[in-house]
């Protein structure tokens, strides 16, 4: 089973026992012990994870560090744990920060279950730094987060490849965020970077509002424009049938006669190729956008639909097939498909 597989259940395991896990002591028996397990540590074996580790930094004695993990008899990882659905904090590792000082291990992660927060001293030697250069997130990753986490299973470790290559990842995060917060809540220095090199006039407050939404608009549809690209590329090398998709500036369906494939359609498309990748290789697994629904089918066979996405109104719909029959259930968020992997997975085999 490759580590997709496994995040993917355990993803399952969040949604069915989450709410119930009100310990922290719950928390890492139901989820954080699978997620070391996961990356391929046994631990139930002390050479390789060592629970309630215990360091004495500085006058304080006997404190103890939730997991320590090991590989060749060196320790690499220690994690803090939180109990679920606390909301994390790079100011909530105080812990883990004193013990990083005193451990050979370089990496310090801190999580509730459901989120993994990964520290390193990238900017101080044998200081943790104030801010993870990687996070995961259990239910909200992409293909590029399981790559990088990838780097932490035991059969894949390396300690200088992940140090190599963790700056450039921490500040690239960074930038992400910032760029994404300027695209949906541009500030004024933002707005005032763009409008000064297109606009001859005085930057008025009006102006600066206008601006401030052209922007926002500019920022949508750029995005809309790269994906489209990414698309028709993937479809034209897997020599399938070209699509046309139309953007608009808000990305959204426009009654207009044509048909739009919207950013969530190609979002929910992706994580059903995810889910349903462990039984089928995803490029049997084809897309079909109408101007009712979009599509997803097997071989791109209109006799094999495996699911539809329903997005043109304020709620959302899942289609599920079962002998060629859909079935519409409600999703508030694209994660929510996950919650549909069985019933994804036996439609395959229903064609298998």
């Amino acid at each position: 089973m490759d580590l997709i597989d496994r995040i993917l259940e355990l993803s399952k395991r969040i949604d069915i026992v989450g709410e119930s896990l009100e310990t922290e002591e719950a928390t890492k028996n139901a989820l954080i012990m699978p997620f070391i397990q996961a990356l391929g540590y046994d631990v139930f074996n002390p050479l390789e994870v060592v629970p309630e580790f215990t360091t004495d930094h500085g006058v304080k004695k006997g404190e103890k560090v939730d997991y320590a993990v090991k590989k060749d008899n060196e320790f690499i990882m220690l994690f803090e744990c939180k109990k679920f659905d606390s909301k994390l904090s790079p100011d909530h590792a105080s812990q883990l920060f004193r013990y990083f000082s005193v451990s050979d291990a370089r990496f310090g992660v801190l999580t509730n279950g459901k989120e993994y927060m990964f520290f390193s001293d990238l900017e101080k030697p044998n200081q943790m730094d104030s801010k993870p250069f990687f996070s995961f997130d259990m239910q909200n990753f992409e293909k590029h987060d399981i790559e990088e986490l990838k780097k932490f299973t035991k059969s894949s470790f390396d300690l200088e490849n992940i140090l190599n290559t963790a700056s450039d990842l921490k500040y690239t995060n960074e930038v992400k965020k910032l760029l994404n917060n300027e695209m949906t809540t541009p500030s004024n220095d933002f707005v005032r970077f763009f409008a000064s090199q297109i606009y001859s006039g005085r930057l008025t407050q009006p102006v600066m509002e206008q601006f401030s939404e052209i922007v926002k608009k500019a920022a949508k549809k750029l995005i809309s424009e790269k994906i489209n690209d990414r698309l028709e590329s993937a479809l034209s090398h897997n020599d399938q049938s070209s699509i046309s998709i139309e953007t608009t500036e808000e990305s959204q369906k426009e009654d207009d006669g044509g048909v739009v494939t919207t950013e969530e359609e190609i979002e929910a498309y992706n994580i059903v190729k995810a889910i349903l990748r462990r039984d089928v290789d995803s490029i049997r697994i084809a897309m079909r956008d109408t101007k009712s629904y979009f599509g997803v089918l097997l071989d791109d066979n209109n006799r094999k639909p495996i699911c539809r996405f329903h997005f043109n109104t304020k709620q959302k719909y899942l289609g599920l097939m079962k002998n060629k029959t859909e079935t519409r259930v409600p999703i508030e968020r694209m994660d929510d498909i996950f919650n549909y992997s069985d019933e994804l997975l036996s439609t395959i085999k229903e064609y298998e």
